[in-house]
């Protein structure tokens, strides 16, 4: 069974989850990093080289200051409680997303655990935070303007732009799995996944697990990629 190489996850139905519940947001977005956790253990054991989850848009600054804060000290718990696993399991972490704005804390552990491993080459983690495909692409461009000004860029083509992007060097996503049941792309890779196989599961991101997972990967494997030709 061909597994894709990259799968880009949107983690969506945290708040609908504690909701239903009768819990305040942030139980679900508790939940929520356990169910990444679970996720990533998976995706290395069925062999996708890389995986990219949609942590935190450019869009979510709109929400209550406490959530914001609330989510970027989970997001730190969670790379210091899990960097010792992702060293052993020769799992590299490599975030995209702009880096201005956020938090000094937040950066500097994200650079630190980037840096541990930066050589690990099993599996490569792939958090967007801060991150809009829109905003990517506006990055880019600044970046692509200024070197072509300066006599850089050899030529004006999708292979010379895209090495201006937060993903250059990694293959584009084979599938996108969003769930909550929404059915839409929410700015995210949006260059990215021109050719992606999409699917959508109405499953709320803190009850996604590995048997949900797998019906995702089984899903693809059905599917007939053609990129536009026969």
């Amino acid at each position: 069974m061909k597994i894709p190489e990259h799968v880009a996850i949107i983690m969506d139905g945290n708040g609908r989850w504690a909701k239903s519940k009768g819990l305040p947001r942030i139980y679900g977005h508790r939940e929520g990093a356990k169910a990444v956790e679970r996720v990533v253990e998976y995706a290395r054991k069925r062999g996708i080289k890389y995986l990219t989850l949609y942590a935190f848009s450019t869009e979510n600054w709109k929400r209550p200051y406490k959530e914001i804060k609330f989510l970027f000290s989970l997001l730190i718990r969670y790379l210091k409680k899990e960097e010792k696993k992702l060293l052993k399991n020769d799992i590299r972490l490599f975030v995209i997303g702009d880096r201005n704005g956020l938090p000094e804390d937040v950066v500097k552990k994200i650079n630190e655990v980037e840096s541990k491993t930066k050589d690990c080459k099993s599996m490569t983690l792939i958090l967007a935070i801060n991150y809009g495909g829109r905003d990517e692409i506006m990055r880019g461009m600044k970046k692509f303007l200024k070197d072509f000004k300066k006599g850089k860029v050899k030529s004006i083509d999708e292979g010379s732009f895209k090495d201006y992007l937060d993903l250059k060097n990694i293959p584009e996503p084979d599938l996108l799995i969003r769930t909550s049941g929404e059915m839409r792309i929410s700015n995210f890779l949006i260059w990215h996944i021109a050719y992606s196989e999409l699917y959508f599961t109405k499953t709320l991101w803190p009850d996604f697990d590995e048997k949900e997972f797998e019906k995702a990967i089984r899903d693809y494997t059905k599917r007939e990629r053609r990129f536009g030709g026969l």
